[in-house]
């Protein structure tokens, strides 16, 4: 069977301080060859870059600024992302979004940062990793606004309506990220998905968060990603190895510069 590639794990974070690099050892063993890491906010920075040096050719960076980060200071922070950018090699930017669940006192703050960063993956050719909750039509303006001919990406972690699935499906560069939510006993996610196609469909953890059945509620890890892998199988009636050589091809075509066998 093909390697699994995980497009959206936040290992670094200080849940694994004490096991990084077993729960690396264990990925690997268990059939992942990639993890795609986004970067959260100007403190996470070091653990990323650390992390990915230290699992060359293993765990792949992203660079941007996260939606629950924009604060007072955004301007500033913003400009410090930006100046990482020719730092190193990065497969996409991201985390990037507009997040309004639980406050929306930045919400024109991040409007404002999330097609900056639109515009920083236009210039740089890299695709966007999408964060969005109770925002969706801000997040369609915002690409329609910058140019969706000029984008392409992930909407992480979706748990849209088939009509948002639709509206996703016409931007044409742009795939839907499936974690543990689809294997929940209440997620209406599996219905969605009968009305796509597995071609639109790359997988992710969103480690430690959202465990997949029957982890749920405890921390989530890189190799649990297997079971939303065959939860996706089920749905699409395919063999789990069809699933993971699907979800591989379209996740190669969205973070095209991972030097990676199709």
């Amino acid at each position: 069977m093909v390697g699994l590639i995980d497009t959206h794990c936040h290992l670094y974070l200080e849940e694994y301080d004490d096991d990084r690099l077993k729960l690396v050892d264990e990925a690997r063993a268990s059939g992942i060859d990639t993890l795609l890491m986004p970067n959260v906010d100007l403190e996470t920075v070091d653990r990323l870059f650390s992390l990915c040096d230290e699992c060359p050719d293993f765990v792949y960076p992203m660079m941007g600024l996260h939606p629950t980060s924009v604060g007072p200071d955004y301007v500033e922070a913003l400009g410090k992302i930006e100046r990482l950018l020719p730092v190193r090699s990065y497969c996409a930017v991201g985390e990037i979004g507009i997040d309004l669940y639980w406050d929306q006192t930045y919400k024109r703050e991040q409007i404002e940062v999330f097609e900056e960063q639109l515009r920083w993956s236009a210039d740089l050719g890299l695709p966007v990793a999408i964060h969005g909750r109770e925002a969706f039509p801000y997040i369609m303006e915002s690409i329609y606004k910058v140019g969706p001919e000029k984008l392409s990406g992930v909407f992480h972690c979706f748990g849209g309506t088939v009509e948002e699935l639709a509206e996703i499906t016409r931007l044409e560069r742009f795939k839907i990220g499936i974690n543990g939510i689809v294997t929940f006993k209440k997620s209406t996610l599996p219905e969605v998905l009968r009305s796509a196609t597995i071609d639109q469909v790359v997988l992710e953890t969103d480690a430690p968060y959202l465990s997949p059945v029957p982890y749920r509620g405890k921390r989530n890890e890189p190799a649990y990603i297997w079971r939303t892998a065959e939860k996706v199988a089920e749905i699409f009636q395919v063999s789990l190895e069809d699933c993971v050589k699907s979800t591989r091809v379209n996740a190669l075509e969205v973070f095209n510069s991972i030097n990676r066998n199709r």
